[in-house]
């Protein structure tokens, strides 16, 4: 077998230690996961800094548990839905990265992500949703419960009208996202990164040219003439 096979076949055996990145929102955060405990974390929320913030804070947390590029095994990423411009500069700067280090990427589903995040806190059985953003008038919308050691999706992610949440929610329901009371919108990288220690190894890839965020909707530019 040749050297390179073997890289690639310890990569794909084992994902720690795992480089995330979530830039799905305002919330711009990587974390370095070394194992199920060791994690270092960074996350900044303000607008328009991902493409400046992200790369200097991916080096700073791997400098921080002194680890090289060269020892990771495995890159996760938040792939959406959320923000269009977020969402391409995290995925673009972690392919850059995966390229040039040989590394396989986990791409993480926002909304799964936050979930499980959620459940860690919440009595067995309990059902949730999650209402973000899209736009003015549109929300992101998923139906879950907490079950076992993680959860079950009741309703799988759709788009509806801001107009139409309370009717998509049954009575005392709890309501997490960017749209409730909680401001909850996100998972951090940490997050990503459990989700995708836990269920990430069968999504490893290496085929990054069909690696894209899943928006969900189809975004259009809007041209004064």
């Amino acid at each position: 077998m040749k050297q390179k096979e073997k890289s690639l076949l310890k990569k794909m055996n084992s994902l720690f230690p795992i480089l995330a990145v979530e830039t799905s929102s305002e919330l711009c955060s990587t974390a370095l996961m070394a194992d199920e405990n060791v994690v270092s974390e960074i996350n900044l929320k303000k607008k328009h800094v991902h493409s400046q913030m992200l790369l200097p804070m991916i080096q700073h947390v791997l400098d921080s548990l002194n680890i090289d590029l060269k020892d990771l095994s495995s890159i996760a990423v938040s792939i959406g839905p959320g923000s269009f411009t977020g969402l391409r500069i995290g995925l673009a700067a972690v392919k850059g990265i995966a390229v040039g280090a040989n590394l396989p990427i986990i791409p993480v589903p926002t909304l799964e992500a936050l979930a499980l995040s959620l459940c860690r806190y919440l009595p067995e059985g309990t059902r949730f949703s999650i209402a973000n953003s899209v736009n003015t008038e549109e929300l992101y919308f998923a139906k879950f419960q907490k079950f076992g050691g993680g959860y079950k999706i009741l309703k799988e992610i759709h788009l509806i009208k801001k107009e139409e949440l309370e009717k998509n929610l049954a009575a005392d329901e709890l309501l997490f996202g960017d749209y409730s009371d909680s401001k909850i919108g996100c998972a951090t990288a940490e997050q990503t990164a459990n989700w995708a220690y836990l269920f990430g190894k069968d999504l490893l890839t290496f085929d990054y040219d069909y690696l894209e965020p899943y928006y969900l909707k189809k975004f259009v530019t809007k041209v004064k003439l």
